[in-house]
């Protein structure tokens, strides 16, 4: 299992640094994006500088993981329906519904892991 891993402090400066970094390292478009809108969550719902760990695994399946780590075991994501058309945010999630074949959290002690899969 190949893995790319950064540790970082979630801020909207962070956000397109990963994708350039993710870019570099060969991940594709879905794969970008699904890191962006789970690292936005933490800004968003967590709070801005808080520290997340980012991780991209290849699975023996061929199937990609994708993991965003923050300290708040509490501030869960939640599916929502479709945001409005004026609607600034509402989103992500959605997105990242339609793009994985499957997401969940994990919660382990003092802190959480959402996480998606991709094809």
């Amino acid at each position: 299992m190949t893995t790319w891993e950064l540790s970082l402090l979630a801020t909207p400066e962070a956000v397109p640094e990963v994708r350039r970094l993710l870019h570099r390292h060969d991940h594709d478009h879905d794969v970008r994006l699904c890191v962006t809108e789970l690292l936005t969550n933490v800004i968003d719902h967590v709070g801005e500088g808080t520290p997340a760990t980012v991780r991209v695994a290849v699975l023996p399946t061929g199937h990609t993981r994708v993991e965003v780590t923050d300290p708040d075991p509490r501030a869960l994501p939640l599916l929502t329906g479709p945001a409005g058309v004026t609607d600034e945010s509402g989103r992500g999630l959605t997105l990242l519904d339609a793009l994985a074949l499957r997401w969940g959290v994990e919660r382990c002690g003092d802190r959480k892991t959402v996480w998606c899969e991709l094809a």
